[in-house]
């Protein structure tokens, strides 16, 4: 019995030797597996990526980006320039060149002080500002609206004027993103703006002051409800809810949706303001190339579903204004009253980088329900109506008046 314990033991053992030497050779065999992968991974990334990216909806990259010359512009720099760099400073210059030769001005690099302000318009937490909407008209910086009430308002400046120079800096070349950091300072504190309106060039110091912007406002006159959006943010869907269902309340018999200035924001916040007229529909498709990336369709709770309606859109009104409109017209529950509105019929996405710095980069373009894609050529409006300084200046609204008059009231 002591013998076969034994030659068992010993049996035990040797299996105990084979179990480890054949774990071994798995490991093994796994490990050279991984490194034969991650070399295929690595050298033939591009050809993967061309082959799969379609079927996961994004686009493969051509090849990779060759920094020979970039380092040797910076080696010969750092050798030979009479002065001290600021390498943070030539890094963030890079990164915005590389990102501005794309060719497109709403895609754009952010540093990490633009990302932030960025944010906060977003969020509608503008801090020191002078009350004013800017956005790109022809490559010019221009106002595209100013906020009631706001310092931009108050020293006589309005929606269409182009920003020549900002503190006596030329704003020719700049990004939105730059135009607005420049503006933006310190409650208390002035800047300076340039101002061209028609062929009238003119000088402009504004204090700036603590800006309260809502995206959403609104009022009841008789049977009629008012929905003022003057964005597109995380806020808007749920405060056009709240203003829905009180309008439902007080027994509102018609619409009007002012979208007039509003340069855009969320495409799921136009999607769900879309919604509240529009039951289980699609409100727009996105589409790189021809292949389409995603539709966006609307909920059931169509608030405002069936009540008459007209939307105001001016030059001022961009992206998701456009989409709200262009949806709304294509499904014919709503008169579009007004001017043709902007022409931004492009998606972008927001990329956060090292550093807090972020990118912002066109990555499709967008179609209303009918197949349109309003680039430059904008959303036209059923009834055009013009709105004059003369008119704001003397508190008239012919454009208000025409929906209204649309509207039967």
């Amino acid at each position: 019995m002591a013998s076969d314990k034994t030659n068992s033991s010993e049996h035990n053992k040797k299996q105990d030797r084979r179990t480890k030497r054949l774990s071994m050779n798995i490991w093994v065999v796994l490990l050279a597996l991984a490194a034969v992968v991650g070399y295929i991974a690595g050298t033939y990334h591009y050809q993967i990526e061309a082959a799969i990216g379609p079927v996961f909806g994004y686009k493969a990259h051509d090849g990779s980006l060759d920094l020979t010359s970039l380092q040797q512009t910076y080696s010969n720099l750092a050798a030979n320039f009479d002065g001290k760099l600021d390498t943070r400073l030539l890094i963030e210059g890079a990164n915005r060149g590389l990102v501005d030769a794309a060719g497109d001005h709403y895609t754009v690099y952010m540093s990490p002080t633009e990302a932030s302000d960025y944010q906060k318009t977003l969020s509608g937490n503008i801090g020191g500002g002078i009350g004013a909407e800017i956005g790109l008209k022809n490559n010019q910086v221009t106002i595209i609206r100013t906020l009631k009430g706001n310092p931009a308002e108050k020293v006589g400046l309005a929606a269409g004027d182009t920003i020549l120079n900002i503190n006596d800096q030329p704003t020719s070349g700049w990004t939105v993103e730059k135009a607005v950091g420049q503006i933006r300072g310190d409650e208390g504190t002035t800047v300076k703006l340039m101002v061209k309106r028609g062929e009238i060039v003119k000088e402009y110091t504004v204090t700036r002051a603590i800006i309260n912007n809502p995206s959403v406002e609104s009022s009841v006159t008789g049977e009629l409800g008012i929905l003022t959006i003057t964005r597109f943010d995380e806020e808007t869907a749920s405060l056009a809810r709240l203003a829905a269902r009180d309008f439902k309340k007080q027994g509102v018999k018609s619409i009007i949706l002012d979208l007039r200035g509003n340069g855009g924001g969320y495409i799921d916040a136009a999607r769900d303001i879309a919604g509240l007229w529009l039951r289980n529909e699609v409100v727009v498709t996105q589409r790189t190339g021809t292949t389409v990336r995603s539709t966006l369709r609307t909920g059931d709770d169509a608030i405002l579903s069936g009540l008459p309606t007209a939307v105001l859109i001016n030059g001022g009104s961009a992206s998701a204004s456009e989409i709200v409109a262009g949806a709304l017209q294509d499904y014919k529950v709503a008169k579009i009253v007004g001017e043709k509105s902007f022409g931004k019929g492009t998606v972008q996405q927001l990329l956060p980088l090292d550093g807090g710095a972020q990118l912002k980069v066109t990555i499709a373009r967008w179609y209303t329900p009918g197949g349109r894609n309003i680039t430059k050529d904008g959303v036209n409006p059923d009834t055009a109506a013009n709105l004059s300084q003369s008119d704001i200046d003397n508190s008239i609204d012919p454009q208000m008046d025409a929906a209204k008059k649309l509207l039967g009231l």
